[in-house]
């Protein structure tokens, strides 16, 4: 009977790595179709990790292969959500509110010039709502401050606020040093301490403090000439700017917008809290209110919610939610069906871009590969 045992134990052992193994293949196939120079994938099903791997390579220059569970990536938009789930954290404690004037939140006045009698509230921040655009730049607050910029007026579109939506890397930059200033802690402490140590999580925002051994390197793609160009400043430390630091000034420094730093797996347990409605086993991050509240577009043009975005596009016939991330060369992707219980994690550190039904072509067709084989 022992013997037994022990031999179908071990066909359904072989049975499930000829399984694994296949999905690979197709995934490489997709993979190759880009030219990608490595791929990080995980599935979640039940609200567990059923599935997770990695192809090609996490650095050209060494030819190291990429490990899904020690490489991290710099995930840029997908960072976005926790600055959200930060902010809405203390939303929940009513030290603030998503009705408030983030001018009042964030140390300077933060008006429409063509609409100087309508608040800009941090909802509308967190939504996209704001009018406020990129056209300044993001990475320094003084270029929204009419007390630091005369031409602060170009940050603003000529819409009214809270009436359409525009992404903008700004909003999310304004949200990290409004989290400085309510807390007093530094915007990267604040994530470590409230968000990646209690879900047991590796990663942060702030290139010192992290395994440089452990980077992903990023790589765009030269069309002209064929080849992927290595982009080191995605990982560009800014040690002397962290050190001179000023709580709620310089926040940008971190880049709130879209500087964490963290692997596919990690990232994918953090989807698994938001996918459980802000809990991960006994560990509870945020409330089911204000969970839901992230998950629930505020634009219906757009689907965005607080950070994170609903959809029906990705995967026919499936209501998603979750966020891409683009920067470096690098494309990730982020989405779950909170119902359902299942997600999906894929990352590039470079690929060939091209697009499909308005999404990143290589992400996209390898969820949809991760959810005919393992979901549907």
């Amino acid at each position: 009977m022992k013997n037994l045992l022990m031999s179908c134990l071990t066909v359904a052992w072989s049975t499930s790595m000829l399984f694994a193994q296949d999905l690979k293949n197709e995934v490489q196939k997709i993979a190759d179709q880009y030219k990608a120079v490595g791929v990080a994938y995980v599935v979640v099903k039940d609200g567990q990790i059923i599935e997770k791997n990695a192809i090609g390579k996490s650095s050209l220059e060494n030819n190291t292969p990429l490990d899904v569970d020690r490489n991290i990536f710099r995930i840029a938009s997908i960072s976005k959500s926790f600055t959200s789930t930060a902010l809405m954290q203390l939303v929940e404690k009513k030290k603030i509110s998503l009705d408030d004037d983030i001018g009042d939140l964030v140390g300077f006045l933060v008006r429409n010039p063509k609409y100087p009698k309508t608040k800009i509230t941090l909802r509308m921040v967190l939504s996209h709502t704001s009018s406020i655009n990129d056209a300044n730049g993001y990475f320094d607050l003084d270029v929204i401050n009419p007390s630091k910029n005369s031409n602060w007026q170009k940050s603003y579109n000529d819409y009214a606020p809270g009436t359409k939506y525009e992404y903008c890397n700004l909003n999310f930059n304004m949200a990290g040093a409004v989290l400085e200033r309510l807390t007093n802690i530094r915007f990267d402490t604040y994530i470590r301490q409230q968000i990646l140590n209690p879900l047991g999580l590796y990663g942060g925002y702030c290139i010192d403090s992290l395994d440089n051994t452990r980077f992903t390197s990023l790589y765009a793609y030269d069309s002209k000439n064929d080849k992927f160009i290595h982009e080191p400043l995605a990982y560009n430390p800014r040690s002397e700017e962290v050190r001179n630091h000023v709580l709620g000034e310089t926040t940008p420094i971190f880049s709130p917008t879209g500087g964490m730093k963290i692997s596919a797996v990690d990232l994918a347990k953090y989807m698994i809290m938001h996918m459980n409605y802000g809990k991960s086993g006994k560990v509870k991050i945020l409330g089911k209110k204000y969970s839901k509240l992230m998950q629930t577009k505020i634009s219906e043009d757009s689907g965005y919610g607080l950070a994170l975005l609903e959809t029906t596009k990705l995967i026919p016939g499936q209501h998603m939610v979750g966020h891409t991330g683009s920067a470096y060369g690098l494309y990730s992707s982020m989405f779950f069906n909170p119902k359902e219980k299942f997600g999906i994690v894929v990352i590039t550190n470079g690929c060939v871009l091209e697009y499909e039904n308005g999404e990143v072509a290589l992400p996209a067709k390898i969820t949809n590969l991760l959810y005919e084989k393992l979901i549907k």
